[in-house]
């Protein structure tokens, strides 16, 4: 008995799979080219389109931008900072304790969000750190940290001890060996691992809300907050805020695809 396969079938069903994943985006660039602001009756296509809202936006949100674009860089920084030598050390050392301390690493990531931050708030209003910029860099690495050990953890365990001996036996120590041999091969999983901290900080909502009272320090994802209300009318510049918001993330996950592709897969296989 033969199959009769019909490829055209699945590559349909694909293409319509994408389009309808992607209509929420089209409509979103499509609405803020739209120069009356609405969104309800506008047509399907921007037939006369107009870049007002974009003016609008970079005029009001562009500082948030830079503050947002700030903020998840630093917090890339610092996030692997501390988490590639500790995925290090817990995938070569022989630590009596690793078990329990990747388990501590999961435990942290179940803990909801508004809970870290209710706890922050309290301890940045001693320290003075609320309504700043370090304040969100450390906030915003809570979650990277922990994503950034358990993947770059993942890939260090397939490295053959071999590699590490012989840079140690060429005479590098051990800082010199991290450094010089095991980050250039564990770069798909360190890119991985700044990518998805990036995103993470980009995307934050959050932290922003409590840590920030003031507009001095304010990511993008607050000032779109701040534009909604009863009473928008010009829904162009919040949809061209919202377009703006997504460049870097799209640019970022074009670009390093392949690297994700193989940091993310790197580790599960010896």
């Amino acid at each position: 008995m033969t199959t009769v396969r019909h490829p055209w079938l699945h590559t349909a069903a694909g293409i319509l799979v994408i389009a309808v994943l992607l209509f929420p985006i089209y409509w979103m660039v499509n609405a803020s080219l739209q120069p009356n602001g609405a969104t309800v009756d506008t047509s399907w296509l921007p037939l006369a389109p107009d870049l007002s809202g974009y003016r609008t936006a970079l005029a009001d949100q562009g500082a948030h931008l830079v503050t947002s674009m700030v903020v998840a860089l630093g917090s890339v920084v610092l996030s692997l900072a501390i988490a590639v030598p500790a995925a290090y050390a817990l995938a070569q050392f022989r630590l009596r304790w690793a078990g329990l301390v990747l388990f501590g690493i999961l435990i942290s990531q179940m803990i909801p969000g508004i809970v870290i931050a209710n706890a922050l708030y309290g301890a940045y209003a001693d320290l003075g750190l609320l309504n700043s910029i370090p304040g969100l860099i450390l906030a915003d690495s809570t979650a990277g940290i922990p994503f950034a050990i358990l993947i770059c953890r993942a890939f260090m365990q397939s490295l053959p001890p071999a590699v590490v001996e012989a840079a140690l036996v060429d005479g590098a120590g051990p800082v010199r060996a991290f450094v010089s041999v095991v980050l250039p091969i564990s770069r798909n999983a360190v890119i991985t691992a700044a990518l998805f901290t990036f995103l993470f900080t980009w995307s934050d909502f959050l932290f922003a809300l409590t840590l920030t009272t003031t507009e001095d320090v304010r990511p993008v994802t607050l000032g779109i907050y701040t534009y909604l209300g009863a009473y928008v009318n010009d829904w162009s510049a919040v949809m061209a805020t919202a377009v703006l918001a997504s460049v870097p993330a799209i640019v970022l996950l074009v670009i390093a695809q392949k690297y994700v592709a193989a940091g993310a897969t790197g580790g599960a296989v010896k």
